[in-house]
């Protein structure tokens, strides 16, 4: 099955998360690991992802990832121009895979299943969702934002398939879906009046949100319901890095009793 090359989005100051010596949330420590190299090495672990960019600051990065990434990109400022910047060396390719700097516990094994998936369905922008009895399973008093759909309760994840030629024709939509992704109501406007009464109802399945951002952006969009709650908890506050820690800690455990 043919590959995909991968940007990894690491402009992200979180000053919130910042400690002593670290000045961007992706570098922030994790068992003695920058949380942007986990990221990073999922993806090397992964054989359907090629070559690797990275925004973000481009000095810091280099020094703790050396040849793992192959264009370093300093990062611009916003959200959107980075996602730009970012795609600008794969921008003939058929499509690319969006992943963020903080989910440190993802894997290959994870990201490959999605990419398949994405690959099967043949459309510009497929986006990752986990149930939310999966992601309360796994990770029982996280914090994150749900969506209720016909078809179950849902939050998103931290991966994007996109075909880089759509960008341009949906620019100034796109801005405004990045600047409210943790504020569904407000994406829910965007979509309009009946799709937002449909949302706070729970009335909307999932094919029909589908077939309201494909028409919206004239592009044709998937979401793909995925296993691994991983994807979508994301590092944004210091409970998060507690439990993260406590997560790599019960995996060593589980290895070295294998």
């Amino acid at each position: 099955m043919t590959g995909i090359n991968a940007v990894v989005l690491a402009g992200d100051s979180k000053k919130s998360l910042v400690q002593e010596g670290v000045e961007n949330k992706s570098l922030l420590p994790i068992n003695g690991r920058p949380m942007v190299e986990y990221v990073v090495d999922a993806l090397g672990e992964s054989p359907l992802v090629g070559k690797v960019s990275i925004v973000g600051p481009v000095e810091h990065l280099k020094a703790c990832l050396g040849d793992k990434a192959d264009y370093y990109i300093e990062d611009r400022e916003s959200l959107f121009e980075n996602v730009k910047a970012g795609i600008e060396p794969f921008s003939n390719d058929g499509a690319v895979l969006i992943v963020t700097s903080d989910i440190p516990m993802i894997t290959g094994r994870m990201i490959t299943d999605f990419v398949q998936r994405a690959l099967q369905q043949g459309k510009d922008f497929c986006y990752p969702i986990v149930n939310k009895q999966v992601n309360e399973k796994h990770f029982p008093g996280v914090e994150r934002t749900y969506v209720r759909l016909k078809d179950g309760t849902y939050t998103g994840g931290n991966l994007i398939y996109l075909n880089p030629a759509v960008v341009g024709p949906c620019e100034e939509l796109m801005k405004k879906l990045i600047e409210n992704r943790k504020q569904p109501w407000k994406t829910a406007r965007l979509l309009g009046f009946r799709f937002l009464a449909g949302l706070l109802l729970g009335f909307l399945t999932i094919s029909e949100v589908e077939e309201r951002f494909s028409r919206l952006l004239d592009i044709k969009a998937s979401a793909i319901v995925v296993p691994y709650p991983e994807i979508g908890n994301d590092v944004d506050k210091p409970s998060d890095v507690e439990m993260v820690t406590r997560y790599f800690d019960w995996l060593q455990g589980a290895q070295r009793a294998e």
